[in-house]
């Protein structure tokens, strides 16, 4: 058994969304994707500044960039144009306007608004010097009074290149929320705030590190791009295969295998793709049908592959790019994010490795046959060094703390591995089409991140921002309890219309400041955001990661939905916990962490056997009503024990621990007298 038939179709399935322009086009975005690629190394590396030294290279190349007028040194807004220059036309070729527009060509419109993309963004790379030492996001001089028309120009463009390459729902939200600077005085209440004059709102959208060029768009040019790179390159040298073999090869036997491999394959993947969806479009098509043969329900396989894909992206070292935001806006390196994203995310797929085993133990769902499982010798001797790259990132990510250029290193070490080894060696096409994928893919977030901007600029413009956390806390009484489920509701409701990105950049500025006031630990808060804002993968109706997995089960969406909600409910909780005590997230003593994450596995442990009816070391707990009552009571109380006391919740975890333990005692007792009741023929003494 192998995996690269289902990278195949996934593949298909993912470039179909995509125009497949050939000829011209196509080796325009080679050229593009070629120089982004060189020129985030250029910056990341400092390649820059030590040319400017003149005692470089007998300062050649500085005098050469002078006689040039060429600034070396490139600056964080000088930077970011430049790769807005490289991408951003190329949405209006690879992504159509509508579904029903031709997908081998590009048509005039799309060829107009490509040029007009170009020329925009050449204008403000040429200027961009001035931009920096004038200050034209205040005041643009009468020299270069066309700036204030094309920064509209530019605003309008990136608004429709985040439609094609998000969707109408995200569009319909940022535009709402660009164009909101312009009526700010005349709304009521808590969205009252001033309204700049329509020169200063353009200015300040695309010539400031506020909007466009704000937090996203940093995080893209100084964190991402790199890690980007990394996971494509992990895709096609091979890694998918590899992780997925290596999955199968370790647990495909065990009882409920298939479904334990979807687990550890959807999280390393999570390390390529930073999407629920592409997770399960690679992985799924192997495990899916693999679970069903072994006796898994349609819906509950797609369930289990949603839920592992979903854990993928927040799973350390690489998350998704929100976590790289989050950096940011935290102003902390990624290390400190991935560092405390391990204890949830750990805690996130035991639960939903316990409730497989209690699911395959209580149907008696066996593994697949040894024949049918490839050699873990052969895959590890065809795959031993993206383990190698894997512990050099960790190693550069942890202990070094280079996060901008370990991902460099790392996706130079395995693309010579990969041409040392015979295996999943390139030939040259193949390592263009490495590079195009790049392309599409930096294209695509540098579109969805620069449209994200915008309602942080709306924000920042109109002076919001200031005086959000003060307006969000007293309309919640001063509860930070309230402010908490209404930051865990929006997040939701957010996910269902928004990327996870989206949905995490407005809530870190419009909620996040109000619940750091309000005394919480400001590396919980905005993960407690992150969590809840990537429920909707798993929730009905919307559910976007069973939607996914569904045809491949050939199943019903919404009954998969469900499934999914109910393996991975713990997802539910798990924020709060670390809210509640950020131990959880080693922000505290080590041994109140040590503490808390074994309480929390064992209350999870519970909480599974629960779900699924069946209790490791008690057995089977029925569905009648007596069997309900009895999961009932272990859920509660595996929840109590894994939550950690504190003044919100009311009760101290010595006080949550004994009423825990006297729930699940009373629980496992009427399990084990319903079992025995069960036991005993009709009519016996």
């Amino acid at each position: 058994m192998t995996a690269r038939a289902g990278e195949g179709k996934a593949a298909v399935a993912e470039v179909s969304r995509h125009r497949r322009p050939s000829g011209l086009w196509h080796k325009a975005l080679l050229t593009a994707s070629a120089l982004a690629i060189l020129l985030s190394a250029y910056q990341m590396f400092n390649v820059g500044s030590f040319l400017m030294d003149g005692s470089n290279l007998g300062g050649v190349p500085l005098a050469l960039g002078r006689a040039l007028g060429i600034n070396l040194n490139l600056l964080g807004l000088q930077y970011l144009y430049w790769l807005l220059f490289l991408l951003l036309p190329f949405v209006f070729v690879y992504w159509p306007a509508h579904a029903g527009a031709a997908r081998d060509r590009v048509p005039w419109y799309d060829i107009v608004l490509f040029a007009l993309t170009a020329f925009t963004c050449v204008y403000f790379v040429m200027q961009g010097s001035r931009i920096l030492d004038e200050g034209w996001e205040y005041e643009v001089p009468e020299d270069a009074v066309e700036a204030q028309y094309l920064a509209y120009l530019l605003w309008a463009l990136v608004l429709e290149a985040t439609r094609r390459a998000g969707g109408t729902a995200i569009f319909v939200i940022v535009a709402l929320f660009s164009v909101y600077p312009f009526f700010a005085d005349q709304l009521p209440g808590l969205l009252l705030a001033s309204s700049p004059d329509w020169t200063e709102i353009g200015n300040r959208m695309a010539m400031s590190n506020e909007a466009i060029f704000g937090i996203p768009m940093r995080a893209f040019g100084t964190l991402v791009i790199g890690f980007l790179i990394f996971g494509v390159a992990l895709q096609h040298t091979g890694g998918g295969s590899f992780f997925l073999n290596l999955a199968f090869s370790l647990l495909g036997h065990v009882r409920g295998g298939p479904a334990k491999v979807a687990i550890f394959a959807s999280g390393l993947m999570g390390s390529m793709s930073g999407s629920v969806v592409t997770n399960v479009l690679t992985t799924g098509v192997m495990t899916i049908p693999t679970m069903k043969r072994v006796g898994f329900r349609p819906a509950y396989a797609g369930g289990v592959e949603t839920c592992a894909s979903t854990g993928g992206v927040l799973m350390p070292p690489i998350m998704g790019a929100t976590a790289f935001v989050m950096a940011l806006f935290l102003e902390v390196p990624y290390r400190d994010v991935a560092i405390a994203a391990v204890i949830p995310s750990v805690l996130y797929y035991f639960g939903l490795f316990m409730q497989i085993d209690a699911y395959a133990a209580r149907n008696g769902l066996k593994g697949l046959p040894p024949e049918d499982m490839p050699s873990l010798r052969r895959t590890m001797k065809e795959g031993w060094y993206f383990i190698a790259v894997f512990a050099l990132l960790i190693w550069m990510l942890v202990f070094l703390n280079q996060e901008t250029i370990a991902p460099y290193y790392a996706s130079a070490l395995l693309i010579l591995l990969n041409q040392i080894f015979p295996y999943h060696r390139w030939t040259w096409a193949k390592f263009w089409d490495f590079v195009a994928s790049v392309g599409k893919l930096f294209a695509e977030l540098a579109a969805l991140l620069a449209g994200i901007g915008l309602i942080v600029g709306a924000l920042v413009v109109t002076g919001k921002i200031g005086n959000l956390a003060s307006d969000l806390l007293a309309l919640a009484g001063g509860s930070v309890m309230i402010l908490l489920l209404m930051g865990a509701f929006t997040s939701f409701v957010l996910g269902i219309g928004m990327t996870v990105t989206a949905a995490y950049v407005f809530l870190a500025i419009a909620l996040a400041p109000a619940l750091i006031k309000g005394g919480m630990n400001p590396m919980s808060v905005h993960m407690f955001i992150f969590y809840w804002g990537m429920l909707s993968f798993i929730t009905p109706p919307v559910a976007l990661g069973a939607y996914a997995a569904a045809p491949i089960a050939k199943a019903r969406p919404m009954r998969t939905g469900f499934e999914a909600m109910r393996l991975g409910s713990i997802i539910y909780f798990i924020p709060f916990f670390f809210v509640f005590d950020p131990a959880f997230i080693w922000q505290g003593p080590v041994e109140q962490t040590a503490f808390l994450f074994v309480q929390a596995t064992i209350g999870i442990l519970f909480v599974a056997g629960a779900l699924q009816g069946y209790l490791l070391f008690v057995g089977t707990v029925s569905d009648g009503p007596v069997g309900l009552v009895a999961r009932l009571l272990l859920a509660v109380g595996g929840i109590a024990l894994a939550m950690p006391g504190n003044d919100v919740v009311g009760l101290s975890n010595g006080e949550l621990a004994l009423y825990a333990a006297a729930l699940i005692a009373v629980g496992i007792g009427i399990g084990l007298v319903d079992r025995r009741n069960q036991a005993v023929p009709e009519g016996a003494d």
